[in-house]
């Protein structure tokens, strides 16, 4: 069996290696606070999930070079504004042919890259050897033995089949696709409508708006993913509509819950200031505001919520100006 090492023990990938770990890999965990990862080491717990204990076969490595000296393949679970710094520390330390598995969800701020591009930006590393694996998962899912689906997008079918194998298992099914840009623009547009999503939790509106905002919300991901390059079909996949239902839905959603507390009252600042684990959707709402700029697009529903995140502007007024726009025929594509 390949060497195995893990960046990041969040949630979702410590419940990835404990999958691996079960079906007899050996992994080598690194993580950016080593007081964390000197407690979870001694202890064998993870701090954020309940009654989850690491398996043997996986071992901490406070040290980042070390942790990947030799590595196969890489886990890439870092947050995705943390992945260029990450494989910038890691050029030149990381063998040609080893596959990169990124499952960071994002659109970096500035560049507009997704996390494929930054990744081999930064780590000089080929995109042949570069997996994302996306899908509609929660760590406390997985962990909890919940049958889940992933799909690993990579430009080479070969690397995408490698990734489907190592992680497929009685729980967990992975397809793959070619289709990396999509895949990447579908797990990371969707973290915008989800916070959407819970600022009308967090209003109190119900079934019908929800039902609206997820249907045109992904038109807009798709009309933004084809202005890309991306297909159409991937949005319509695991990582668009399927990450979108759960994202939007589930009570562990964390930017589901950024939204919902906005449209509760509370501002940005003080629920990213009392949250403990990163919500994706937040940088990616700039972001994504930059790209619908720069393409000339038309996306209401990510642009109210980058008004509503980055000028204040009032949730309620916000759906009020998105439901008196110009009446209009429905477009599902573009």
């Amino acid at each position: 069996m390949g060497k195995i090492s893990l960046l990041g023990c969040g949630t979702w990938g410590s419940a990835l290696i404990q999958g691996l770990a079960e079906n007899g890999h050996s992994i080598r965990a690194w993580h950016h606070k080593k007081d964390v990862v000197s407690a979870m080491a001694a202890s064998r717990y993870h701090p954020r999930l309940d009654q989850f204990e690491f398996h043997p076969n996986i071992l901490f490595e406070p040290d980042l070079s070390q942790a990947v000296m030799d590595a196969d393949q890489i886990i890439c679970a870092v947050p995705s504004h943390a992945v260029r710094e990450i494989m910038t520390h890691l050029k030149g330390k990381i063998s040609g042919e080893a596959i990169i598995v990124n499952v960071a969800k994002g659109v970096e701020n500035g560049t507009l890259d997704t996390m494929s591009n930054v990744i081999a930006q930064a780590a000089n590393h080929s995109h042949e050897y570069i997996v994302s694996l996306y899908g509609p998962s929660h760590a406390e899912e997985v962990i909890g033995g919940h049958p889940t689906t992933l799909v690993s997008a990579s430009s080479s079918i070969k690397s995408a089949e490698k990734v489907q194998s190592l992680f497929s298992s009685n729980i967990l099914r992975v397809y793959t696709n070619h289709d990396i840009r999509g895949v990447e623009l579908g797990g990371s547009l969707k973290n915008v409508i989800a916070i959407a999503a819970g600022i009308c939790d967090g209003i109190g509106y119900g079934d019908n708006t929800k039902a609206a905002l997820m249907t045109r919300g992904l038109t807009e991901m798709t009309r933004l993913g084809e202005a890309m390059g991306a297909d159409t079909a991937t949005f319509f996949g695991l990582s668009g509509i399927g990450d979108l239902i759960a994202t939007c839905l589930s009570q562990h959603s964390r930017n589901r819950f950024v939204g919902e507390e906005i449209g509760r009252g509370k501002t940005l600042p003080k629920i990213l200031d009392e949250m403990d684990m990163v919500a994706e959707g937040v940088k990616t709402t700039q972001s994504v505001h930059d790209l619908a700029e720069k393409h000339q697009l038309e996306m209401p529903i990510s642009e109210g919520v980058y008004q509503i995140l980055f000028s204040d502007k009032d949730p309620k007024k916000v759906v009020s100006s998105l439901m008196t726009r110009d009446l209009r025929h429905e477009q599902i594509f573009s």
